[in-house]
């Protein structure tokens, strides 16, 4: 079953032009940064693009920034929302669970569907940012501190504690990074489950997923939303940026790490919650 989910997304036309715009994004900015020279002062724009142009290994950290407030999100919602809902307006969902397959099984294997989009999309960027960032900005060696440029080492480059991180070391932020994002776009696969459980509309299962990345977004800011605030879906996404400081900073990325999986535990269970007692007619 879950095979036969696999295949299928990766036979759907949306899915690979969703892949394909969020490369896109991060590889336009690149080109711009490099043509101009004119990159965000520090504190301003995406984390880590002001300091691209001295060294493009930092730019797959970069993109990431780029594409998690809006594009990974929406391309997460699109697919998601698809999973149950685009069946079920086809037809096809009846026909399916008339077959000897359990519905939690089936439910199951959407999920490691929706897993498996948002992991490779995770992965299409950072790979595609990684060999764009250093054909237009090169691999740097050199920081500056204070004024006086200092050599680093070939490939090296330094931390957002100010140290340097070596080569081998920033691969290992960077998978920890890849890992840790695609966790926080799964909860949004999960929400998207279970919206697509609830109607025949692969759109408005879409738009539910955004609803809620919306809702809690507007909420993280509010003093009065401070008792709930660090349960939000959204409320620990920028975590991942203390995996280039030095020493690594774990607490908020644990945080994270907890919620996220909260929420998928409680979002496929209510996915399977209400497919189980459907009456599928469609």
């Amino acid at each position: 079953m879950i095979g036969v989910e696999l295949a299928l997304m990766l036979r759907k036309r949306r899915v690979w032009m969703c892949w394909a715009l969020l490369c896109a994004l991060p590889a336009l900015v690149a080109v711009l940064v490099s043509a101009t020279g004119l990159a965000p002062p520090p504190g301003r724009g995406a984390a880590f693009l002001s300091a691209v142009t001295t060294n493009g290994q930092i730019f797959p950290a970069a993109a990431l920034a780029l594409v998690l407030p809006v594009f990974l999100p929406i391309t997460v919602a699109v697919v998601a929302g698809d999973t149950v809902a685009g069946e079920a307006a086809t037809g096809m969902l009846r026909y399916l669970l008339v077959r000897p397959v359990g519905r939690l099984r089936m439910l199951f294997a959407k999920l490691v569907s929706v897993a498996a989009f948002v992991l490779l999309a995770v992965v299409f960027v950072t790979v595609t940012s990684y060999v764009v960032g250093i054909a237009a900005f090169g691999f740097g060696g050199v920081t500056t501190s204070g004024g006086t440029a200092a050599v680093t080492g070939f490939g090296a480059v330094p931390s957002l504690s100010g140290a340097v991180i070596e080569p081998v070391d920033l691969v290992t932020r960077t998978l920890l990074t890849v890992g840790y994002l695609a966790l926080c776009m799964l909860t949004l696969g999960a929400v998207g489950l279970f919206f697509s459980t609830l109607t025949d509309s692969p759109l408005a299962a879409a738009l539910g997923v955004l609803a809620v990345v919306v809702t809690s977004a507007s909420l993280q800011p509010l003093e009065a939303a401070g008792a709930v605030e660090q349960f939000l879906p959204t409320a620990h996404w920028l975590a991942w940026i203390d995996l280039f400081r030095d020493p690594i900073l774990y607490d908020a990325v644990d945080r994270g790490l907890l919620v996220q999986l909260g929420w998928i535990v409680v979002a496929f269970g209510a996915a399977w919650a209400n497919l189980a007692t459907k009456d599928v007619t469609s």
